[in-house]
């Protein structure tokens, strides 16, 4: 018999980090996983911190996300970016089965640098994953190309409709569902969602800079966040 707590028999996923809420990446109210490691290299990628690949003992155990996917209140689905999602696609098909086992109602969606059809030759667990999404976006960001665009940030990319769930959902105009800033108890900024223009990253850290904010990638979680100035005489 296995003694061993669930979370340490359970699949480990890299994760450079969560959110609870989000709005601007994939339809209604959303949980966010962003994984860690991409073996792409796409040329102003908004998301370069999550590039490197960890050492997989490092990871999450797939039983905790699972308990915080499952006690989420308010969310209509998960969104699985990163990274490249489908680098530890294995581990991604075992958080969604077991999340849906407890919560069924919840949809998946996925970003990928790959194109779909890639993805659909690609190993055993990869057309797992394709298997339990309702949504992808596809392809791997292209600077010279970047548009005004729905959950995507430049035109070659694409969405495709896994299941019908969100085929009205996409009937809508296709612009950007715009940006969301969240501050931390600690005054912390961090960013979620595709930027309508081309350099956003640089200008919003450029000017949180010259305000005195510091950017830390070294947080708990691995993301981004500018920090506010530590005020005189503290340490």
């Amino acid at each position: 018999m296995n003694n061993q707590p669930a979370t340490e028999r359970s699949a480990r996923l890299s994760v450079a980090r969560t959110l609870d809420q989000c709005s601007v990446l994939g339809p209604g109210s959303r949980a966010v996983i962003w994984v860690q490691g991409c073996p792409l290299r796409c040329r102003g990628c908004v998301a370069a911190e999550t590039l490197p690949f960890a050492p997989a003992e490092q990871g999450r155990p797939v039983a905790e996300l699972v308990d915080w996917l499952a006690a989420l209140p308010g969310i209509e689905g998960v969104t699985l970016s990163g990274g490249e999602p489908f680098a530890q696609a294995d581990a991604l098909v075992e958080l969604l089965d077991q999340l849906r086992q407890r919560r069924p109602e919840l949809s998946a969606m996925a970003y990928s640098g790959f194109r779909l059809t890639a993805l659909r030759r690609g190993s055993p667990g990869q057309r797992a994953l394709l298997e339990r999404l309702d949504l992808l976006v596809d392809g791997p960001y292209v600077a010279a190309l970047h548009a005004d665009l729905r959950w995507r940030g430049s035109t070659n990319q694409r969405i495709h409709l896994l299941t019908q769930r969100y085929a009205k959902a996409l009937a809508e105009p296709d612009t950007s569902a715009g940006l969301q800033l969240s501050v931390g108890l600690d005054g912390a900024v961090s960013w979620a969602g595709v930027p309508a223009v081309p350099g956003f990253r640089a200008e919003l850290e450029r000017r949180l800079a010259t305000g005195g904010f510091e950017l830390r990638q070294d947080t708990p979680d691995h993301s981004p966040q500018a920090v506010p100035p530590t005020p005189k005489g503290t340490r």
